[in-house]
Parts: C-alpha cells; sequence; structure tokens
C-alpha cells in the first residue's frame, strides 16, 4: 500500500490511512486492509524527503504531457532532450509511460539494461550529458506486457525518482503517459515540494484531440503545475515534391504507380519543382488548431510541427533529427519552438551564464 493513499480495495468510505480512524471507523468494517491501517504510522511519507533529496541536484524539471495517445508526445520528449543535450546542458529522460514505454526505442537503447550502485540505480546514457530511465529497460523481452494496477506503477515512479542517482542535471525531462491518470497524479504529488517548472502539452490539430488537451490543461491548473505551452504535432504533410510517390486509377479501378514517369516529366519540364515543399492538411483545422485554444484558455501556444517522415525516421532509428543536414521540415519547426521554450521560461540565460 502507498504511504497515504486509499488501496484500490477499500471500503467505499475510506477514511484513508492517514486518517487518525484509518482501520477504527464504522467504515472500515469487513475491508481487508482494516488491520493495516489501524496499526501503521500516520504521518508525512518518509519516501518524498529521499526524493527531495535527490531532485536536490536538478535544476529544472519539464512534463511532456498528452490528452490522447499517438500524437508524438514521446517522439517531442526524446527531441527535446536531443536538443537540449547538444547545448552542452546535462540532461535526464525520465519514461513514466509504464505500459508503453517507447523512450528507448526513440533513444536507440533498446537493448540496454539499469544497473545498480552504491549510489542507487545509474540511468542508461546515450551520451555522456543525456541519460535515460524507463521501466523498458528492466524487461526481459521489450514485448512483454506490463498489466499493473495504478498503486503498483505509483511505487515504481516513486522508486524511479527516489533511488535513481542522476548526479547534477540541468533539466529533467518527464514523458508521462497520454491522458489524466494515477501516473500524473503521482509525479504531481512527489515532485510538487521539489518544484516543477510546468508542462509541455503536445496535441494534433483536430477536436478530437483537442477536447482532451482542454482536460490536460485543467488537470494542470488543478494540481499547481504551470502550462508552458502547447504544441501542436502533425499539422499538416510537409515534404518535398522530390518524395513524395505518385499513382493514378485505372479504368479498372487498379491503382498504377507513376512516381518514375511524374518525376522525369518534371525533370524535363520544371526541375526547380523538384526542391519545393509541399504540403498538405492531414486533420480538420477548420476549428482554429490549437492555437485558437490556447488563446481561449489563456496558455501559451509554442509553435506547429508538420508530420514530416524525415522526423518519423529519426524516431524508429532512435537519433536526434537535428544531427542529420537533410532533417526535413520537422527540425526547423523543432528548433524554433525549443528556442521559444528557452526564452520564455529564461533558460537561455543559462547560456549565457555558463559561457560567462
Amino acid at each position: 500500500m502507498e504511504n497515504g493513499e486509499i488501496p484500490e480495495n477499500a471500503n467505499e468510505h475510506c477514511p484513508g490511512p492517514q486518517s487518525e480512524s484509518a482501520g477504527k471507523s464504522d467504515s472500515c468494517e469487513g475491508c481487508p486492509n482494516q488491520q493495516v491501517c489501524a496499526t501503521a504510522p500516520k504521518g508525512p511519507d518518509p519516501d518524498l524527503v529521499a526524493i527531495a533529496e535527490r531532485m536536490a541536484t536538478v535544476k529544472h524539471k519539464i512534463l511532456v504531457l498528452s490528452g490522447k495517445g499517438g500524437v508524438g508526445k514521446s517522439t517531442f520528449s526524446a527531441q527535446l532532450s536531443f536538443a537540449l543535450s547538444s547545448k552542452d546542458f546535462q540532461v535526464g529522460l525520465l519514461d513514466i509511460d509504464i505500459c508503453g514505454p517507447s523512450i528507448p526505442k526513440m533513444l536507440g537503447l533498446e537493448s540496454q539494461q539499469m544497473r545498480q550502485s552504491i549510489l542507487g540505480w545509474s540511468p542508461v546514457y546515450v551520451e555522456p550529458n543525456l541519460g535515460v530511465v524507463s521501466i523498458g529497460f528492466m524487461l526481459e523481452k521489450s514485448d512483454d506486457a506490463i498489466i499493473w494496477r495504478g498503486p503498483r506503477k505509483n511505487a515504481l515512479i516513486k522508486q524511479f525518482l527516489k533511488d535513481v542517482y542522476w548526479d547534477e542535471l540541468d533539466f529533467l525531462v518527464v514523458d508521462a503517459p497520454p491522458g489524466t491518470s494515477d501516473e500524473h497524479i503521482s509525479i504531481a504529488q512527489y515532485l510538487k515540494a521539489t518544484g516543477i517548472d510546468g508542462a509541455i502539452i503536445v496535441t494534433t490539430p483536430q477536436q478530437v484531440s483537442l477536447i482532451d488537451v482542454r482536460k490536460e490543461i485543467n488537470f494542470c491548473k488543478t494540481v499547481g503545475i504551470p502550462v508552458l505551452g502547447v504544441v501542436e504535432n502533425m499539422s499538416g504533410l510537409s515534404q518535398p515534391l522530390k518524395d513524395f510517390k505518385f499513382s493514378k486509377i485505372t479504368e479498372t479501378g487498379e491503382e498504377k504507380d507513376v512516381t518514375d514517369w511524374v518525376r522525369e516529366y518534371v525533370q524535363e519540364k520544371a526541375p526547380e519543382l523538384l526542391n519545393v515543399i509541399a504540403c498538405c492538411e492531414v486533420f480538420d483545422t477548420s476549428s482554429g488548431g490549437a492555437s485558437k485554444m490556447c488563446k481561449e484558455m489563456g496558455v501559451p501556444f509554442l509553435g506547429k510541427v508538420p508530420l514530416d517522415p524525415q522526423l518519423c525516421k529519426a524516431a524508429e532509428e532512435g537519433r536526434s533529427c537535428f544531427a542529420d543536414p537533410n532533417g526535413g521540415v520537422a527540425a526547423p519547426a523543432l528548433k524554433k519552438i525549443m528556442d521559444k521554450l528557452m526564452e520564455n521560461q529564461g533558460f537561455s540565460k543559462m547560456l549565457v551564464d555558463d559561457g560567462a
């Protein structure tokens, strides 16, 4: 049982294990936890002190959230971490998406495992200044299913926070699962006393995603986490014309590939078009997208990132999209967003201070 948390199998009107009446009130009769609650020590969670001590060496903590899954939240977390580490910051990336840990794949660390030392668990390092922690490093097989209830998830998150030895960090980026569930409540509770800079919320442009993002923003307001900004991901498909494939429907209704013919035709008639960036909307943006929603809810809008095959490829290969000279159109968009974040939060001053 997590200290202070109501067990899932508790009676309906449970007073809570920290209550003076825990295990003694009428509502406790017949509860399987009655004896434990009656005899358990009361008071503040001692693990919060250990977490505060660990986090004392972390300057900034940023949560990356999303209302729905599949909007590119973990891709953004990974690329944000790559970007910060490329500026010579000491960066940690903590993956608390317990049931869907994709961060090891996106950082190129699938076969790695965490180790223990006398100082605690050691992160897995991509670079000397970029460490990663994820339950994905603890699985025997990467496709093993994690079938856990809330208390067990919360216990692991707490263990990550109090037992991982990060040493000194400029930034800890926390990649959370989608929604507003146990993991979100736990990370907010455990890090509250240590100070959270805020949350970046990732969405796609259509209403079906924005509806849940509104809930995510309200969650942050309820638990006192500042919203650093919203990122609209997959904001239209953008790539050079030469990278598209082309087809046409024949009279019999079959699809025929005509990519080579189109490229040869353009090369002959208008070669300057081959490097033109072609764009198209993938999702319905008639409602105004994330930008309009941010104005309505009074939170910053950080910018748009197009759906770019080059970014998808970088995530699949576990590398930074910024390191590729042909990084596509998403890399400049991401850089602009991250520069805006640095400027808005005063993080860019750290670069000046360190260089002084």
